[in-house]
C-alpha cells in the first residue's frame, strides 16, 4: 500500500471512530448457507416466495457457495454461480436467475447492515439475455439414453420424456399436456402448468406458455413414435378433467394427462416432482457423472430435440418456433456449435468459388471430350 492509499485508509479508520462504527471481522465468518436460511426466516414474504426461495438455497446457492463464509466471498463468486446456474441446465431461464440474484444481492446487503462484511459483493449481479450459453455436447443425450431414461422414470411420467425429446417441449409444458393439445400429425400447446400447480388449494394451475399471452400458441410436428407415446398412455390412463380460472376470467376445462389421481394430493405434479423422478430415473439407469449424480436433467432433453432436429438439416428458424425462443438468436447461441455440417460446407463453398477446380478433360468420356476439344478449335 502506498502512501496515498495508507493515508486514506487511516481517514477511514478515524472517520469510522468519530462515527462510532465497530467492525468486528469475526462476524463475518458465518457460512452463507447458515446465513441465508436465518436471513430468510426474518422476511415477512408470501408462502409460495418463500418455498421459491429455500428451494434455490437449498437446491444451487447452498451445494455451490454455502460452505464459504461471507467475509470469504468476492464478486467473482457471484458472478460465476449466477452464470453457472444458467448454463448448467437445471432449468433456471435468464428472468429466474436475475430474479433468485435480487434475493442474494439482498441477504449479503443484511449482512453489511449487521456489520458482518464491509461491501455487497452480489450487489448488481445479472446476466444478460443477450449471453445465451451454448449448450455443452456432453449435456445432450443419445437416442438409447433417451430410451432408458423412458425405461426407468415412474410409468406415468413416461410419456412427459417423449414429449420433452420428441416436440421440444419445456418440462412445464409436457406436465400440461392434454387431449386439447393432440392434432393429426402435430401438437398444439397452449398451456404450462404454475409453480402452484401442485397445492391442493390452487386455483390457477395453468398459465400461459412463456413469452407468451393466454390465446397464444405454437404447433410442434410430432413423429410417429411420439403419436405411439401418447397411445400407450391413454391406454393405460384416462385424461383427468380439471377446470380452472383464466386470466381473463374465463372457466376453461382441459383434459389432461398428467393430472394427479390420489385423493388428497395437489391438482398438478410440480416441476420439482417431475425433476426428482427424472434424477431417480439416470441414476438407475446408470446414467451418471463421475461423481455419481444424475448425468442428465429434463432440459437435456429439449437439447436433444434441437440438436437432433438441427444435425439433419431443419432450418433455425423453424426450430427456434418449435422451441419457443423469444427469437431465433437464442436458438443461435445455444445450439450453433451442434452444426458441424456448416463447417464442411463453408469450406467447400468458398473453395468452389475462390479455387474451382480445374475442367480435366481427360476424365471426360470421349464424346464430351471430343466435343469439347473441337469448340476450343473453331
Amino acid at each position: 500500500m502506498g502512501a496515498d492509499g495508507a493515508d486514506a485508509f487511516a481517514d477511514k479508520v478515524e472517520n469510522d471512530k468519530k462515527a462510532s462504527i465497530r467492525f468486528d471481522p469475526g462476524r463475518g465468518l458465518v457460512a452463507l448457507r447458515v446465513w441465508a436460511l436465518e436471513w430468510l426466516e426474518r422476511q415477512v414474504v408470501g408462502e409460495s416466495t418463500r418455498r421459491n426461495y429455500e428451494g434455490f438455497i437449498r437446491n444451487h446457492l447452498g451445494p455451490r457457495l454455502g460452505r464459504k463464509t461471507l467475509a470469504g466471498l468476492v464478486r467473482r463468486d457471484f458472478e460465476e454461480f449466477a452464470k453457472d446456474i444458467h448454463a448448467s441446465g437445471e432449468g433456471l431461464a435468464v428472468s429466474t436467475v436475475n430474479d433468485r440474484m435480487v434475493m442474494v444481492a439482498a441477504l449479503m446487503e443484511a449482512a453489511v447492515v449487521d456489520k458482518r462484511i464491509t461491501e455487497n459483493p452480489a450487489r448488481g449481479i445479472r446476466i444478460s439475455r443477450r449471453d445465451a450459453v451454448a449448450v455443452d455436447e456432453d449435456a445432450v443425450p443419445t437416442p438409447a439414453e433417451v430410451d432408458l431414461i423412458a425405461a426407468h422414470i415412474a410409468p406415468q411420467f413416461r410419456l412427459a420424456v417423449y414429449l420433452q425429446s420428441g416436440t421440444g417441449q419445456r418440462p412445464s409444458e409436457a406436465l400440461a399436456f392434454s387431449t386439447e393439445c393432440r392434432r393429426s400429425g402435430f401438437v398444439r400447446i397452449r398451456w404450462q402448468v404454475s409453480a402452484k400447480a401442485h397445492r391442493e388449494d390452487c386455483q390457477t394451475p395453468f398459465v400461459p406458455l412463456k413469452h407468451r399471452l393466454e390465446k397464444e400458441y405454437r404447433d410442434i410436428p410430432t413423429a410417429l413414435f411420439v403419436e405411439q407415446e401418447i397411445d400407450d398412455h391413454l391406454r393405460r390412463w384416462k385424461p383427468v378433467p380439471v377446470v380452472f380460472t383464466g386470466q381473463k376470467g374465463k372457466r376453461i376445462r382441459l383434459e389432461t394427462f398428467f393430472a394427479t389421481r390420489q385423493p388428497g394430493a395437489g391438482v398438478m405434479p410440480s416441476i420439482a416432482s417431475y425433476g426428482y423422478q427424472f434424477k431417480k430415473a439416470c441414476l438407475l439407469a446408470g446414467l451418471v457423472d463421475l461423481d455419481g449424480k444424475a448425468k442428465y436433467t429434463p432440459r437435456s432433453l429439449r437439447h436433444f430435440f434441437a440438436s437432433t432436429a438441427l444435425a439433419n438439416g431443419v432450418p433455425i428458424h423453424e426450430v427456434s418456433r418449435w422451441l419457443g425462443h423469444r427469437s431465433v438468436k437464442t436458438t443461435v447461441d445455444i445450439y450453433r456449435h451442434l452444426l458441424p455440417g456448416a463447417w464442411e460446407r463453408c469450406r467447400e463453398v468458398l473453395q468452389r468459388s475462390m479455387r474451382p477446380v480445374p475442367l480435366d478433360v481427360t476424365s471426360l468420356p470421349s464424346k464430351e471430350a471430343s466435343s469439347s476439344v473441337g469448340s476450343r478449335a473453331a
